[in-house]
């Protein structure tokens, strides 16, 4: 046997003696020859299979010390048509070794995880090929040309229903003639209906032929079986009719109409599944496709996929930023609407943060490049997005196991009415027809379109709000919340301390601490001097500045020697969450100041929607007693805990879960990641920390506790319509089966009725796309028309 060549990641080496005795291992095994490269973190490895198994190899490796850390592909997939494909392709890439592996019917993508060295990428491409699909790597630089093949094929399915159409029209008129005629008198001669026939049957309908022969191939059976059969067998059985009983009963219209109106529902299908990622689309074409770059000390035009990290990127009112990083030059008002779902435009001036994707509105700006091309946090987006769309969610599975024997329980209820029917009858030619209604009445695309649409549909409106959802399974715990527990700095609160009261209330002598603090960078001293700007007062000159740590500041202001320091909080003021400050020259009081952490503007109204929505609310602080009662209650949080650390919050959550309460955990910081992971859903602000975001299932991009609100609604409103298209799914295949073998409906209705029961599944989920949180002041932005 030839030997076999394959190329491993290695993780865990640190030195060079790590590779050299990897490679040494893998050397002594019979047939292997390896090479293992430090640089690279990989082993070439060529060996005998059938004196070395791949898992041997993967063994020694693990024996070794080190690990072969499993990879994820996308593959798009082409040929399936209903969901017995998905289900059937699914079970095929899940058999191979390692693989586990979600196949999406709505997107028609397939997500893989393995194990590299039991299985490649070649590999799990003959997989797919073999079940009778094809499968290409699905990558940033083939979404363009995936999206015009499917663009071109779009348009061949127009023409071939349109000459179907013309070809079947005849048909139907002559049937038309038939029902309204006393006698048998036709205006079209059998070979005449031949002739009109035949074309459709296996011109346009070669569709279904060949996918009836791939499912089969491959071991199942899909919708293009039934349709093949039930249209076969009406067009044979007529073919056989015309050759034998000239004046017998004809059924061509009904073959040929029902091919026609099953490519109507695939294409009507088609056109709304292509709307349902239109969120996603949206997103992807906020990226700039050319842009002003400073090359040679002057900015020139040029493709944007050329830019590099550190350089500089100049951009005129009106247009969209093109990379993220911090603004060097020029003031604006910024458009970030349709990425954190703020629809106020945010001020931008020197040292600020850009973001790719947002609207430049009305000034020049220049910005250094720091995150370029897919390394953008609007890629980053659509990446997690798209992730999310792809997976499913727990109730699928229900749907996923019907869809497995769907097939073939129709086919099994066909033959029965046929034999019932020709025993009750007599007549072959009778019993056919509720047989072959039988075969194309039965939808199973109805049924895997049902779950994915929705998902696909309302994780793209989040992304569009701000709202990025780890995974479909996020959405059904999310909507079966109890308890929401919330960090409060950050989260219930702006995260920095506020002047919030002052004694007296004198702008001469805010002017003097706004003077004296400039030379400090404490909060408390960044709080004095936003509200003196705020109140237009200038800070004057400060002299023999010295900052005391944990006593305050000192200084010379306009001749006068000032100290800035702590002291305690004044009872009678009613601030008991804030740190008092006071002014004094040469031991005298002069002013006293307040600052505190304020709650958000719709931190009261959050909670309130949160507890109209049956969740309780839970605030779990690391700060002291009085200032945590204070913000409660200002809150409207009946139940607060104070004093708590980082280990005691998520101790905190596991308490309240281990009363079989679904409970949720919001925060943004590096101290809440125990809780949001120990949680059963985690809430990240991404004002937060990396590693909250990380240990989180949501991730809000607007810092507002009115959007954890806002991702419990579109949780509950997806799961709400999935529910609703399952019903509708299960109750039309439940009503027009018995309805088809009973013989009230004869098939080019059905046909209708099944190429239209797909398109109102994917209608109903593309509701969505309206979709808006209650809050009485709507502050999301509508996306563009798509």
């Amino acid at each position: 046997m030839a030997s076999k060549h394959i190329s491993l990641p290695i993780a865990g080496m640190t030195c060079a003696a790590c590779s050299t005795r990897l490679e040494n291992n893998l050397n002594r095994l019979p047939g292997v020859e390896a090479k293992v490269n430090l640089a690279t973190e990989t082993a070439q490895l060529s060996f005998d299979p059938a004196q070395t198994a791949p898992a041997a190899i993967l063994a020694q490796v693990a024996k070794t010390g080190f690990a072969v850390p499993s990879t994820s592909l996308d593959l798009a997939i082409a040929g399936m048509t209903c969901a017995a494909c998905s289900a059937r392709l699914e079970r095929v890439l899940n058999a191979l070794p390692s693989v586990e592996a979600r196949v999406n019917l709505a997107t028609e993508t397939a997500r893989v995880r393995y194990q590299p060295g039991l299985i490649d990428e070649d590999g799990l491409v003959a997989a797919v090929a073999k079940a009778g699909f094809t499968a290409t790597p699905a990558t940033e630089e083939r979404r363009a040309a995936e999206k015009a093949r499917k663009a071109e094929a779009y348009r061949g399915e127009v023409r071939a229903f349109v000459i179907s159409a013309l070809f079947t029209l005849p048909l139907l008129g002559e049937m038309v003639a038939m029902l309204g005629s006393d006698a048998h008198h036709v205006w079209l001669s059998g070979w005449a209906q031949w002739l009109l026939a035949t074309p459709v049957q296996f011109w346009s309908g070669w569709r279904f032929y060949d996918g009836a022969w791939k499912s089969l191939r491959g071991g199942g059976a899909n919708m293009d079986v039934l349709v093949a059969l039930g249209t076969s067998a009406a067009y044979f059985f007529s073919l056989a009719t015309l050759l034998l009983d000239p004046h017998g009963h004809l059924y061509f219209e009904a073959s040929a109409a029902v091919v026609t109106l099953v490519r109507l529902g695939k294409l009507l299908e088609a056109r709304a599944k292509s709307r349902t990622s239109s969120a996603i689309e949206q997103l992807i074409g906020l990226q700039p496709r050319t842009v002003r770059v400073e090359r040679g000390g002057e900015f020139v035009e040029a493709d944007v996929a050329s830019l590099k990290a550190g350089e500089r990127v100049q951009v005129r009112a009106g247009e969209r930023v093109p990379v993220d990083g911090t603004v060097e030059d020029g003031r604006s008002g910024v458009d970030e609407s349709l990425l954190t779902g703020e629809s106020l435009p945010v001020a931008k001036t020197p040292g600020a943060r850009a973001w790719a994707g947002s609207q430049n509105l009305d000034g020049l700006l220049v910005v250094r490049a720091e995150g370029v091309g897919s390394h953008t946090q609007l890629m980053e987006i659509v990446r997690l997005t798209e992730a999310a769309q792809g997976s499913k969610a727990p109730i699928q599975k229900l749907a996923d196991r019907i869809s497995g024997i769907f097939v073939p329980a129709v086919i099994g209820l066909a033959l029965l009415t046929l034999a019932g029917w020709w025993l009750a009858t007599g007549s072959f030619s009778q019993s056919l027809i509720p047989a072959v209604a039988v075969l194309v009445i039965a939808c199973p695309c109805a049924l895997g379109l049902a779950t994915p649409t929705a998902v696909m549909v309302g994780l793209g409106r989040g992304a569009q709000l701000g709202i990025l959802v780890r995974a479909a399974e996020v959405l059904e715990k999310a909507e079966r919340i109890d308890v929401l527990a919330v960090d409060k700095t950050g989260t219930l609160t702006e995260g920095k301390p506020a002047l919030v009261a002052m004694q007296p209330d004198d702008d001469a002598l805010l002017g003097l601490a706004a003077s004296l603090e400039q030379g400090s960078e404490h909060p408390i001293a960044r709080a004095i001097l936003a509200a003196a700007q705020a109140r237009g007062i200038a800070p004057a000159p400060v002299a023999d500045f010295v900052n005391l740590p944990g006593e305050g500041v000192t200084g010379t202001v306009a001749g006068r020697a000032l100290r800035l320091a702590g002291m305690a909080a004044d009872p009678g003021a009613g601030e008991r969450s804030a740190t008092w400050v006071e002014l004094s020259e040469n031991g005298a009081v002069l002013a006293r100041f307040a600052c505190a952490d304020r709650l958000r503007p719709t931190s009261v109204a959050a909670i309130a929607r949160l507890k109209a929505a049956g969740i309780r609310p839970v605030m779990l602080t690391g700060d002291r007693e009085g200032t945590a009662a204070a913000i409660a209650g200002a809150a409207g949080i009946a139940d607060w805990r104070a004093g708590v650390k980082p280990q005691d919050k998520a101790a905190a959550v596991a308490a309240l879960k281990a009363d079989g309460r679904i409970v949720a955990m919001a925060g943004d910081g590096i101290n809440d990641a125990p809780a949001l992971a120990g949680a059963d859903i985690g809430f990240a602000m991404s004002s937060g920390a990396d590693i909250a975001m990380a240990a989180a299932d949501i991730t809000l991009m607007h810092n507002d506790l009115a959007t954890v609100a806002d991702a419990i609604e579109l949780s509950r409103a997806v799961m709400s319509k999935i529910r609703q298209n399952l019903f509708f799914a299960f109750f039309y295949n439940v009503l027009a089966l018995p309805l088809a073998a009973l013989g009230y409906l004869n098939p080019v209705i059905a046909g209708a009725a099944m190429a239209l029961s797909s398109v109102s599944v994917v209608s109903n989920s593309l509701r969505l796309k309206r979709w808006r949180p209650r809050g009485e002041t709507p502050k999301w932005s509508e996306p563009p028309p798509a």
